[in-house]
């Protein structure tokens, strides 16, 4: 389904969280949305890894990286793991690697900034917490819509039928 967020936000205004403008575009999906699922995780993206492993379901992964632009938490690998298992989207409060091939791999990716370093792999983090960043808070059961606009949060699966 095509939307834009500003024109969801026209319709819904207030029933939405609109996070602050900090994310760049990297997948070659540029719009995408579904249930929000989340990893916690500082400089270790073994939970990322094991979420995209499991089946998507249509799902939005949102990576809290605690702002990190020290390392990726995301590179071309996990990105095609995820679209390949059904994820629509993945958003990461920090960096990513291999923008290039990730900008050829039908998923969307929004991140802070890129970084060539790995990240750690120590089974560090938290999954499917509520996660606060960009001004707003992402909980699991809420519905995230993202375009070359911004990023939108809502309680509820807005119908675009």
């Amino acid at each position: 389904m095509i939307f834009k967020t500003a024109d969801l936000y026209d319709e819904y205004g207030d029933d939405l969280k609109v996070a602050l403008p900090v994310f760049r575009d990297y997948g070659r999906k540029k719009i995408f949305h579904g249930p929000i699922s989340t990893v916690k995780a500082f400089e270790d993206n073994s939970l990322v890894r094991t979420a995209l492993e499991e089946p998507g379901n249509g799902r939005v992964l949102i990576i809290d990286g605690d702002e990190s632009l020290r390392c990726a938490m995301v590179g071309d690998m996990l990105a095609k793991l995820g679209m390949e298992n059904g994820w629509l989207g993945i958003i990461v409060f920090g960096c990513i690697r291999d923008a290039d091939v990730i900008s050829t791999i039908d998923i969307g990716v929004k991140a802070l900034n890129t970084n060539p370093r790995k990240s750690l792999k120590q089974g560090l983090g938290k999954r499917d917490i509520p996660v606060s960043f960009a001004g707003i808070t992402f909980n699991v059961g809420e519905y995230v819509y993202a375009d070359t606009d911004g990023v939108i949060v809502s309680e509820k699966k807005i119908d675009f039928s």
